[in-house]
């Protein structure tokens, strides 16, 4: 019986209303289009189930992270892709994910704090603004961009289909898929 090839594991970070979920489902589906299966860890669905009252701890955020990364190392593990669409605010997060996964890239889905506050579909921002939250990253708790991400991607500027092709042909460019032929 021929070994499974390890599943690699993309983890989409940034700002709260930048457009992680939504490029992680499109490149789902472009992954999926070309014979590719992917999983989505998304937070806010695993927030859901994992810390259905969530207190925004430091010790919960690390927990709630570090329990991220054991999924998808379980996932890669066993052939598996992954998309993680996580804010992961501290750099630490990510290079967990990083040390413990051995085909990971980190992703950096930038755009400007005002944009995402234009866009926010949850009211974070708002309700940041108002004091009815507090840590929120970027507003109130720190949000610590990739130093050396394999890609950045400008949301403000480009389109969702244009995020996801991008970081497809960055997948193909690291090897952990091939080209279209």
């Amino acid at each position: 019986m021929a070994p499974k090839e390890i599943g690699f594991a993309v983890w989409l970070t940034g700002l709260p209303s930048s457009g992680k979920s939504v490029v992680a489902v499109e490149l789902q589906r472009l992954l999926e289009e070309r014979g590719v299966g992917v999983q989505i860890l998304d937070s806010d669905e695993l927030r859901e189930r994992l810390t259905p009252h969530p207190t925004y701890t430091a010790e919960e955020r690390k927990w709630f992270y570090d329990m991220i990364v054991f999924l998808a190392k379980i996932l890669t593990g066993k052939g598996v892709n992954v998309l993680i669409a996580a804010t992961g605010s501290l750099r630490g997060y990510r290079a967990s994910a990083r040390s413990q996964i051995g085909r990971f890239a980190e992703v950096h889905i930038d755009c400007p704090e005002e944009v995402c506050r234009r866009r926010d579909p949850k009211g974070l921002w708002q309700k940041a603004e108002r004091g009815e939250i507090d840590g929120l990253p970027g507003a109130g708790s720190p949000y610590e961009k990739p130093l050396s991400p394999e890609l950045r991607i400008d949301s403000s500027t480009m389109s969702i289909e244009e995020a996801a092709e991008r970081i497809f042909r960055e997948l193909c460019n690291n090897g952990f898929l091939y080209p279209p032929a």
